[in-house]
């Protein structure tokens, strides 16, 4: 089975992304041409070889190094023009890619060096992605892009982004989230915006258990009301090994609940959640039937795009088109959007595509 999938049929399969970070995926030119604009120094002006510096820079094993490549695109993030242009490159990207749906989310609060508001910020994206995904469309690759808000958990603006998106949810906003450093940084510290969030019947995802552990995904769930876990790839960490696995309370409950985990297989690598993507845990989540998903996380500093993170998950545990399908309507079944929308994608775009596949 798994000789039959081709990548460049992977490509044009359609997939759905949850966990898409905007500052982390940017073209390498643009970047340069931005740069050029602003007077920002990058490490090389040549997009070949700053497209491979990102990356090696994340594979480094510091976090300093990985830190200083969000540095160099969020410094060229800070006009609305430039915002506009990077959201309408990025809703090209992934529609080039196969994606039909995603969830992009971005730190409005990191692009005000310039003298804009944070609802400019908003907007800027806002209008980029609807710009990409009309140009997507003509294109033959339709799109549709939601926009989650995301704060740093380091910082004491979660209150102030979570009314933002909220003012913003009837304009292309779909989430909420927050990011940044797990450890030292808990999510109960923005216990006030969760709750806001769900009195005003909002959507919202949480970066947890990816650098740090359970812990951080209890207090995301039970504490916080997370409707979906942002990597969440330690909950295996409550897993007992055996045949079959036992298990904890915690990830029995996430499994009960169906929780969604947003896991990006390759970042997870990069940043030492995962020895390879052999041993990703992805591959034991799956059989124990938890609501798996496949995301990107940083395209740019991954090297990656969804159709890439598909093909290594081929590649690594034999899966075929049966189980690309599942991780899709996963997905699709987790978007902040309307429940109908949501089956409409499921129902006239990514099953009839994938029966032609499975024959």
């Amino acid at each position: 089975m798994v000789a039959t999938i081709r990548y460049e049929d992977i490509v044009k399969v359609p997939k759905a992304l949850l966990h898409d970070h905007l500052d982390g995926g940017l073209r390498p030119a643009t970047i340069v041409e931005l740069a050029a604009e602003v007077g920002h120094e990058l490490p090389t002006t040549d997009p070949e070889s700053l497209g491979r510096w990102f990356v090696e820079a994340a594979n480094s094993g510091s976090l300093v190094r990985y830190l200083e490549t969000f540095a160099h695109t969020v410094a060229v993030m800070q006009t609305a023009s430039a915002l506009r242009r990077v959201a309408r490159e990025c809703a090209q990207d992934l529609a080039a890619d196969g994606v039909v749906y995603a969830e992009v989310r971005f730190a409005p609060e990191q692009h005000l060096e310039r003298d804009l508001t944070l609802d400019e910020v908003v907007e800027a994206v806002v209008a980029g992605f609807t710009e990409g995904a009309a140009l997507a469309a003509e294109a033959g690759t339709p799109i549709r892009v939601g926009t989650l808000l995301t704060a740093m958990r380091h910082a004491a603006r979660s209150q102030e982004i979570a009314e933002l998106a909220v003012r913003h949810r009837d304009a292309g906003v779909v989430g909420f989230d927050i990011a940044g450093a797990e450890a030292g940084f808990p999510p109960t510290r923005h216990l006030d915006a969760f709750e806001y969030l769900q009195r005003e019947n909002f959507h919202f995802t949480i970066h947890a258990g990816e650098a740090f552990g359970l812990p951080s995904i209890w207090q995301a769930i039970q504490w916080c009301g997370a409707d979906r876990l942002g990597h969440g790839v330690r909950i295996v960490d409550d897993i007992i090994p055996g045949d079959p696995p036992t298990l904890g309370r915690l990830a029995a409950y996430v499994r009960d609940k169906r929780i969604p985990l947003e896991l990006c297989p390759s970042s997870n690598v990069q940043t030492g959640a995962a020895a390879s993507i052999a041993e990703h845990p992805i591959g034991l989540l799956r059989d124990l039937r938890f609501r798996v998903t496949v995301n990107t996380d940083n395209r740019l500093m991954s090297g990656t795009s969804m159709s890439r993170e598909m093909a290594l998950l081929v590649d690594a545990f034999g899966y075929g088109w049966k189980e690309l399908q599942w991780f899709t309507i996963n997905a699709m079944k987790s978007a902040f959007i309307p429940f109908d929308e949501r089956l409409a994608i499921i129902d006239e775009v990514i099953k009839p595509a994938y029966a032609k596949l499975l024959g």
